[in-house]
């Protein structure tokens, strides 16, 4: 067996085999249908326990790349090959989403409260200048260091724009990619997404969903060129695609001036035992628009969110929308900044990822 660890790399045993192994389905090299080796054999061959083996087995299992068979072990249940999902009843959810108010897991007020008031002590009345167009640099250097390491994004800061919210950012992907475009949107989505497309008065199509994502005849059938998508936890539905169903998406993209923005609300607090993947990380050409608030993770009374694009498109942004002044207050981005460099922000998101867990174990 060719899988090797390394307790010295600084990287956790179950991650770096979870890796190895992942990338051997992707490739093929356990097909669709296949069973996995014993984690008892693993383990023997690797010289380690048995429970870094099924953790990583447990992350395949969560991330939908293999599945847990009673008394049989671990078979790949993903497919690269396109093929045609059920149109099952979509379960209904009872999730808010992540922009509507009163949060089930506050960010501390306290935590929030001194670092407002050393943003003050530190930055004076600088506090009141106008930020850059995109955003403060310090916010986007950031949220660039942030989603490295925890997303497995790799974007320099001036791929990245902060707005005040969703809704804003999305009217600009609009004049950014041209409302001469077909947009595709799940159905059902966020309401929101679609009233703010209509607004713009571009053209765009509902996509059903199937139980792990947009339904693959309506994918194929649709002729727009943009597709919108909430492949972590779409809203009103709770639904999250499939990690065939995500390798299907970025096929669908590979077509010539086709894009995907991927709405990533509220993925940080996944209760995996790993960030969710991201379309954004996965992709090949350079044509997935990356979006995200601080709704959830922060508060919704701050409104601010903020979009990675692709490398190809920073030239065509500073040309036909750097005009636009950010929306967002000075002293709200540096804060955010802030909270970010200081590690606050991701401690309040670990630690409410282990609150998830242990409800999860209770229930």
């Amino acid at each position: 067996m060719k899988y090797q660890t390394n307790s010295k790399s600084g990287k956790p045993l179950y991650l770096q085999l979870y890796e190895q192994l992942r990338a051997d389905i992707i490739n093929g090299i356990y097909p669709y249908k296949s069973k996995l080796p014993s984690k008892r054999l693993i383990a023997d061959e690797l010289g380690i326990s048995t429970i870094t083996v099924e953790h990583a087995y447990a992350l395949l299992c969560d991330e939908g790349y293999i599945e847990a068979r009673e008394r049989s072990g671990y078979f790949v249940i993903f497919r690269t090959a396109d093929y045609f999902g059920s149109t099952a009843d979509i379960p209904k959810s009872n999730l808010k989403h992540p922009h509507s108010a009163g949060g089930t897991y506050d960010f501390p007020f306290s935590v929030f409260a001194k670092t407002m008031r050393k943003i003050i002590s530190e930055y004076g009345e600088d506090i009141l200048t106008r930020a850059p167009n995109k955003g403060c640099t310090q916010l986007r250097s950031a949220i660039s260091s942030y989603l490295l390491r925890s997303r497995g994004i790799d974007a320099c800061d001036e791929q990245i724009i902060i707005g005040s919210g969703a809704e804003y950012l999305y009217s600009l992907i609009v004049k950014l990619l041209g409302k001469e475009r077909t947009f595709a949107l799940e159905s059902p989505s966020y309401e929101k997404i679609e009233q703010v497309y209509f607004d713009s008065g571009v053209k765009y199509d509902l996509l059903p969903l199937g139980t792990d994502g947009i339904e693959s005849e309506a994918l194929a059938a649709t002729s727009a060129d943009v597709l919108h998508l909430s492949p972590y936890r779409s809203f009103p539905t709770g639904i999250s695609a499939s990690a065939s169903k995500r390798y299907e998406y970025i096929r669908w993209s590979a077509a010539a001036d086709r894009y995907i923005i991927e709405d990533d609300f509220e993925s940080e607090f996944s209760v995996s035992k790993k960030p969710e993947e991201t379309l954004f990380s996965h992709t090949e050409f350079d044509n997935v628009i990356y979006m995200n608030t601080f709704s959830k993770t922060v508060s919704p009374s701050l409104r601010v969110g903020y979009m990675v694009i692709p490398k190809h498109l920073v030239t065509a942004f500073d040309e036909k929308l750097g005009f636009y002044s950010c929306t967002v207050p000075t002293f709200e981005q540096l804060v955010l900044a802030e909270l970010i460099t200081s590690g606050d922000f991701e401690r309040h998101i670990n630690r409410v990822r282990r609150q998830k867990r242990k409800e999860i174990i209770i229930k």
